[in-house]
C-alpha cells in the first residue's frame, strides 16, 4: 500500500525514488552503495519492520550518515507496541507522526519530531467511470479488525462503527463490504452481516473503483483528533463521503459542503435516506469534496516533509 502514496509525492516534485523491497544486509548495503540516496524514509508496519530487520537498518543506515526519517503511521493506537520500540532501536534522525499528541514522546527520546498526516495520490485514487459490477447504493472499503478491537474495547473506531454501520446492518439496509473480517463483527454491529453483502479483500489500487461506483461511501474514523487515510482517498477519488462527526473532520473539511457527517445511529439513518433520494445535492457535495481534498495530496505532504527537514538542517 505505502509504495503508492508518499513515494509518488516525491516523484511529483521531480525527485528519484527507490523502494528498498525486502530488507537484507546485503541488499540494503548494495542499495545504499549503488543509489547513494540523499534521504532515507521508513514507514509502515510490515514484516520488514521485525526486530532482526531493525538491527540491519540501524547498523547500515546509521553508519551511512544519510539523513533517516521515520513516518509513524500507527500512532497513537500502536505507539507503545510498535512505533516507540522501532524508533528506540533504529534511532532515525527525525520522526513524523500522524498523531500530534505523540510529538513530545519522540522528543523525550531525543529525536526531533513533527506532525504529518496521511494524504492521497491521483495515480491510485482518482475520479473514474461507474463500474457496473461495483455499482452500489452504499459501500465500505475497510477491514473489520475484530481481533484488534477486542483488545481495545474503548477504541473510538468502535463508536464510529456503531454510528455509521450498525444501524444500517440492523435495519437490513444493504452495504457492500470490501475487506476482511466483517463476518466476525456481529458482537460490535449488533447483527450479522449477510454473506451476500461481503466481497472480501480488495486490492488497494482498486479501491477507487468502488468509491467511483457507490452513491454513498462510509468511512469510520479511528480517533477524535485525527482522520483516517481513507478520508482523503475517498474524497480524492470523487466519492460521496459519509463519516463520523469529529473535531478533526470539521477542522479539515466543511460538513454539508465537502462531505456529510453523522452524530449518531439515528442521524446516519436520516442522512442515508435523505441523500439517496436527493442525487443532485449528493452530486454537488461530491464535486466540492473532490476540490477541497486537493491540498492534501502526497505531493503537498512530500513538499512539507522536505521543508521541515531543511529547517532542521538535516538536508
Amino acid at each position: 500500500m505505502w509504495i503508492h502514496g508518499l513515494p509518488n509525492g516525491f516523484r511529483d516534485l521531480g525527485h528519484e525514488v527507490n523502494i528498498s523491497g525486502p530488507i537484507t544486509a546485503s541488499g540494503l548495503s548494495q542499495l545504499l552503495k549503488n543509489v547513494r540516496p540523499q534521504l532515507i524514509v521508513s514507514l509502515g508496519w510490515t514484516l520488514e519492520h521485525r526486530a532482526r530487520k531493525r538491527q540491519i537498518v540501524k547498523r547500515l543506515v546509521g553508519k551511512s550518515s544519510i539523513p533517516h526519517v521515520f513516518w509513524a503511521t500507527e500512532d497513537p493506537t500502536h505507539h507503545e507496541t510498535f512505533s516507540a520500540p522501532y524508533v528506540k532501536t533504529v534511532r532515525p534522525d527525525f520522526v513524523f507522526t500522524i498523531c500530534r499528541s505523540k510529538i513530545q514522546a519522540y522528543r523525550k527520546m531525543g529525536i526531533p519530531a513533527a506532525h504529518m498526516d496521511f494524504g492521497f495520490h491521483r495515480s491510485v485514487h482518482r475520479r473514474g467511470p461507474v463500474q457496473k459490477r461495483l455499482k452500489a447504493s452504499i459501500a465500505l472499503v475497510a477491514n473489520g479488525y475484530s481481533h484488534i478491537l477486542r483488545k481495545y474495547p474503548r477504541h473510538y473506531r468502535i463508536r464510529s462503527i456503531k454510528q455509521l454501520i450498525s444501524p444500517l446492518v440492523q435495519d437490513r439496509t444493504r452495504i457492500d463490504f470490501y475487506g476482511r473480517q466483517w463476518g466476525e463483527m456481529k458482537p460490535i454491529l449488533g447483527a450479522g452481516v449477510p454473506q451476500s453483502w461481503i466481497h472480501g479483500y480488495l486490492p488497494y489500487p482498486d479501491a477507487h473503483k468502488v468509491y467511483n461506483s457507490a452513491q454513498i461511501v462510509l468511512a469510520p474514523q479511528n480517533h477524535l483528533t485525527q482522520v483516517t487515510q481513507r478520508t482523503y482517498e475517498i474524497l480524492g477519488s470523487g466519492g460521496f463521503l459519509l463519516t463520523s462527526d469529529t473535531p478533526e473532520i470539521r477542522r479539515l473539511f466543511t460538513p454539508g459542503k465537502d462531505l456529510v457527517v453523522s452524530r449518531s445511529a439515528a442521524h446516519t439513518r436520516e442522512l442515508v435516506q435523505y441523500y439517496l433520494k436527493h442525487p443532485a445535492e449528493r452530486e454537488q457535495i461530491r464535486r466540492q469534496g473532490y476540490k477541497a481534498v486537493r491540498k492534501h495530496s502526497y505531493k503537498h505532504r512530500a513538499r512539507y516533509m522536505l521543508a521541515c527537514l531543511k529547517k532542521q538542517k538535516l538536508i
